[in-house]
Formats: C-alpha cells, structure tokens, sequence
C-alpha cells in the first residue's frame, strides 16, 4: 500500500504543514496516514486510514482558525519564580552539557530543571506533535531554525521583543547571523521568538595522522603538485577523497568520504547543499519574491549537485546509502573513511574520543568553490506560549543569556554564538575547532524557514536522493522538478 501513496502528500499533514494542505492531495484518490514521522511513513504504521481531499479542505479551514485563535499578546508579565521546569530539546552531547549548566541555574533560582531529550530520528515528529496538540510538556524549546516561521505563525511560541527590552537583552550581543537564523520572523524583521541558543553549521574532519604519513604525503604530492592536506576546494575534496579510496590503511580498506544520503527526514539536503551553496545555489533570484526558475536551477546549482553525486560515487564507503549523523561518525570511528562530514556540535566529542580523537583527528571547515558557504544548524532557545510557568521560563532565558553563562557553556561543550564568547581573544585557541567555526558561523546558508518549510523539505529530500542515491535522471532535471515542486506549494498559500 506504501507504494500507491504520495510522500508528499502526506507531508502536507507534518505538523506545521497541517495548514499547508497542497494541490498534491488533489493528485491522488487518498493518502494512507499511520504514524507520520517527518512526512515519511512508518514502517509500523497504525491505525491507518484514508483521507479524502474534502475532508482535508474542511480540516484546513478548521487548524487556520485555531492558529488564529493561537496569537499571543506580546505583553510580559511580572517574573516569578517556578519550582519547577521542563526544557525539551534532541538527545546529544550538548543536551549533556546544558543539564550541567543548568545546574547553576537551580543553585541561583531553586528552580528544578527537568530535562525531555529526545533522539534526532524522533525529534521533530515527537516535540512538533506537542506544540500542535497544545500540551504542555514543554517550558522551554530548543527547536531547529526552520521551526521559527511555523512556531511563530501558529502561536507556539511566545513574542520576546518586550521581554527583551524589559531585561536589557540585546540581540546585537550575539553573532548577527546567528540572531537572524534562530530569533527573527519574519526574516530581515526585528521580531524575536527564540534566543540565540547553540549555533551550528556542517564541517569536516579527517584522519590527520593517515594525512601526515610520508610515503601519502609524497605520492600525493607527486601525483597533484601539493601537499596532502585539508581541502580548500570542492575539486581539492575530491581529490583528496579520490586519492584515499580504495586504500589499506592499518590493515583495512578504506574510503574516501563519508556525506549525508539519509531520506526520510533532512539528511541528504543537509548535506547536498554543503557543495550547492558553494558552487552558487539560491532559493530565489531575489530575496522574498519566490522566483526560484534560474536559481535553484542555474548552472552553478546543477554544478553543484553534480559535485555531491560524483563525492558519493567515487568515496562513500559500501551501503551508506541512507546516512546521517550518527552513521556518519560510525564511519569515522571504525577506521572506514579518511574524512567525513557532520555537525560541529560533534566536533568536541570526537576530538575526545580515545581511539581517533586527539593527535589523530583535524578540523576544516566547509570547502569553497565559486563563494565560501556552509549548511546551518543549530537552534535557538524559546518560551512556549502553552506553558503554566511562563515567568519561571522567561528568567531562565534572562540566566541564560548573561555573559559569564554563555562563557561557560562554551567550555562544557555548547556552541555559545554571545559575542563576548566569540570575540575574546583567547577563543580560537580554546579547541581545536574553535577557528573554523567562526569561519563556518560568518558564511552560514539555510534552508527555508516559511510555515511551510516541511513540504518544501521533502520534496528537496525526494528529488536529491532520487538523482543522487537511486541514479534517477540529471542534476538539470531533479534541480527543475525540484522548482516545479515549490512553485505549485507557495502557489497554494498564495505567495506566487
């Protein structure tokens, strides 16, 4: 029954999207829902049943009168203090550092801090369902970028303007890029629904002590005419993974690279456009006007989609063929790949870990090509609007964005973006990775933020796995199928 379903149909139904009801429905006789992860079915779906286009329409109407209902009013009152709250965000290492840090904040405050981690598979589909069904799991939020425009749109998280402004926040106090990916919407507006939290972009790591043996060292240098290091180009990373793959490195075969494939939920456009935006990629020729047609399908986007395809040809290690994070740095770890890319949130863990940490592990931020460009991640910290502990939230967020506090979260292993962290003079030299991140941070890409950003995610999911993983057509006609899929969602909300 799989089969006869529309995926992107049924994404329409992701949480956000619920409102977003798209002429896909229209496409098809029904679409069988169960247990909707993402906009992907379960395997172990239940209770499925079919939904007709009618009754979508109705259900359409119904959820944009409750989001409507759903606006707050921006006005904060008076702090107080909770006994206790919840702060919900994905199970990672730096979730294992806030819970350390936050223990500051219950010395200070009395306030019990309760932690719902949940892992990243699971993340969104667990956290977004709650805010839609109005729960009340959640105090605070740790939620991805491209959950601002939804959240603020349906009301999930409380406006903090005057909250900000009463407790003498500024946001010019954190990195401007950062306050601009995981505070404001609408874009380019100075309306703020989260705080600056954990910044992120996609890097790179390699096994710097294979780099440095002499006898690849000279091979490769006779072969290229450079050294064997870090790549400073697209065509560089080829190479180099091109140069390793195939090899016995301590008496096992190896591979050049290891990247993103995974389909299901953002993998593989996560990494994708880790060599799109490089080469020249843009969502739109101009920005807020939709006009996509020339953009996501210009030359230089179908260059760098081609690049991505050739990377996974020629150096992915056997059967990474729906990768993310995690199999990632299994990759890493177990001795298969030379290099590897993944979120820099990883970077202080694997520099720690005991069997390719330390000596044998090196950092490099994302290549350029044509411009200089990395895939964001990271998340900003909100207040959810459905909260019973809305002062105990909101002084959280005030503790959080003291100076001294960011300063500490930096050091336990969080990715603070507060400008008195990033700007003083000893932090390049704090880790290993502390430069090349600064360097990601300053040229910092993102995917779509609009309330729709779930249907315009997997349809890019489909269309680049397709061409990529499953050998479907061109980069010409997966980049123009890709437009011809966004045109007709922002057509259905009225923006085209």
């Amino acid at each position: 029954m799989r089969d006869a379903c529309c995926a992107a149909a049924t994404n329409s139904l992701d949480v956000f999207s619920k409102t977003y009801i798209t002429k896909h429905i229209a496409q098809h006789e029904g679409v069988w829902l169960g247990h909707v992860s993402k906009g992907e079915f379960s395997e172990a779906g239940v209770g499925r049943f079919c939904i007709w286009e009618e009754y979508m329409r109705k259900m359409t109407k119904a959820l944009m009168g409750m989001s409507s209902a759903l606006v707050l009013s921006t006005a904060i009152p008076g702090m107080a203090k909770a006994d206790e709250l919840t702060l919900c965000w994905a199970a990672w290492d730096p979730a294992n550092a806030l819970v350390e840090l936050s223990k500051d904040f219950t010395a200070a405050t009395g306030t019990t801090m309760k932690f719902e981690f949940v892992p990243w598979p699971n993340f969104a589909d667990r956290i977004l369902n709650e805010l839609n069904s109005g729960g009340k799991l959640c105090d605070l939020l740790i939620g991805d970028s491209q959950w601002i425009g939804g959240s603020a749109e349906n009301g999930y998280y409380v406006k903090l303007n005057d909250f900000f402004d009463k407790e003498g926040i500024k946001m010019s106090d954190f990195a401007e890029a950062a306050v601009n990916a995981y505070s404001t919407w609408p874009k380019g507006t100075p309306n703020y629904w989260a705080l600056p939290a954990m910044g992120d972009a996609n890097g790179w790591f390699y096994r710097k002590d294979w780099f440095a043996k002499p006898e690849l060292q000279a091979e490769f240098k006779e072969k290229y005419g450079r050294d064997l290091g870090p790549p400073r180009s697209w065509d560089e990373l080829k190479q180099v993974a091109e140069f390793f793959t195939g090899r016995e490195i301590d008496g096992q075969k190896v591979y050049g690279a290891a990247i993103f494939t995974e389909r299901a939920s953002e993998g593989i456009t996560m990494g994708a456009t880790s060599a799109l935006y490089p080469y020249g990629f843009k969502y739109e020729q101009t920005g807020g006007k939709y006009d996509m047609d020339g953009a996501v399908n210009s030359a230089d986007a179908v260059a760098g989609l081609e690049a991505y395809k050739a990377l996974y040809k020629c150096c992915q290690p056997p059967g990474y063929t729906d990768s993310y994070m995690g199999e990632g740095l299994d990759a890493f770890k177990s001795g298969q790949v030379a290099m590897a890319m993944n979120w820099f949130a990883f970077f202080p863990g694997l520099y720690k870990d005991e069997k390719v940490g330390g000596d044998k592990i090196g950092f490099f931020v994302n290549p350029k090509q044509k411009v200089a460009a990395s895939t964001l991640g990271g998340q900003g910290m909100s207040v959810v609007a459905n909260t019973d502990n809305l002062d105990g939230a909101l002084a959280y967020i005030k503790w959080f964005a003291q100076p001294d506090v960011q300063k500490k979260w930096w050091a336990l292993g969080g990715y603070a973006v507060h400008n008195a962290v990033l700007n003083d003079p000893s932090f390049k030299a704090s880790q290993p990775f502390a430069a090349d991140f600064l360097v990601a941070m300053n040229q910092v890409q993102d995917f779509w933020q609009e309330p729709s950003y779930a249907i315009l995610l997997q349809a890019m999911q489909k269309r680049l796995h397709d061409y990529v993983v499953a050998d479907q057509g061109t980069a010409q006609e997966a980049l123009d199928s890709l437009v011809n899929d966004w045109k007709e969602i922002f057509e259905d909300e009225g923006k085209l």
